[in-house]
């Protein structure tokens, strides 16, 4: 008898596709992890759709909508594993900037009728409706990271994931630390490390992409960040990026309000 496959589903809230297409471009890899699992849900790759339960669930996206808070909760119930990527999912994505601000106005300003527009006041976390069994962070996610969480999931230890932050990372591959040595604004010492180290590289501060590492001192660094010259506005809008709706990163850039 055929050894029956776990079954992969792959949903999309309010974001930009771009943690899916993550898992797309990995390519040749993604044929190894097709012979492990049945793509089961996958609207970005194919139409087919198998009916749950689902073993494994990723989650892309934040909530948004009053229908994305219902069907979470379906999906929540379909998933054994759920599984969130992205910044979108795992602190509400850029999207969240409106947790900040009177969301009527910025739809009045943006839209023609703003009476068809219907939105909750806050863009938050899918972890903060749902019990989550993983958070994989990420603007976008790295893929290498999501093959190690898949094949980890699938069987059965924990992943191997940094923690660490941005800083060490850049240590590691001999990177030039831009705060030290040029004075650029950067979130590397309180954000966890997994891009790569793609902005320092290219000669610019990190913007926090992965979201807040573990004891993140943010104080430290925004009063480091205004002996450098950045008033308050800055240091606030510093904070407010991908993850805005990070607790430490909210924290810390409504100080600077």
């Amino acid at each position: 008898m055929a050894h029956k496959k776990p079954k992969l589903a792959v949903w999309k809230f309010s974001s930009c596709d771009g943690c899916q297409l993550s898992l797309l471009g990995c390519e040749d890899e993604l044929l190894d992890v097709a012979e492990q699992v049945e793509f089961a849900y996958f609207l970005e790759a194919t139409r087919a759709k198998v009916s749950g339960p689902y073993d494994i669930s990723l989650v892309e996206g934040s909530i948004t909508t009053a229908e994305e808070e219902e069907r979470i909760h379906q999906v929540r119930k379909q998933s054994k594993v759920l599984i969130t990527i992205g910044a979108c999912a795992t602190a509400g994505g850029i999207q969240a900037l409106k947790n900040f601000a009177d969301v009527d106005e910025f739809i009045s300003a943006v839209y023609a009728h703003p009476e068809y527009i219907k939105t909750l006041s806050k863009s938050t976390a899918i972890a903060d409706h749902v019990p989550v069994d993983l958070e994989l962070r990420g603007c976008p996610i790295n893929k290498v990271q999501l093959l190690e969480v898949l094949g980890a999931t699938l069987v059965g230890r924990k992943p191997n994931v940094p923690n660490h932050s941005q800083c060490m990372e850049c240590k590691m591959s001999g990177q030039v630390c831009v705060m030290v040595a040029k004075g650029q604004a950067c979130l590397g010492p309180v954000t966890q490390a997994g891009c790569g180290t793609i902005c320092p590289t290219f000669d610019r501060g990190c913007y926090g992409c992965f979201g807040p590492k573990e004891l993140s001192n943010t104080s430290a660094l925004a009063a480091r960040l205004g002996e450098l010259g950045l008033d308050s506005k800055q240091r606030s809008d510093l904070f407010r990026t991908f993850n805005a709706a990070a607790e430490p990163f909210a924290k810390e850039s409504v100080k600077h309000d």
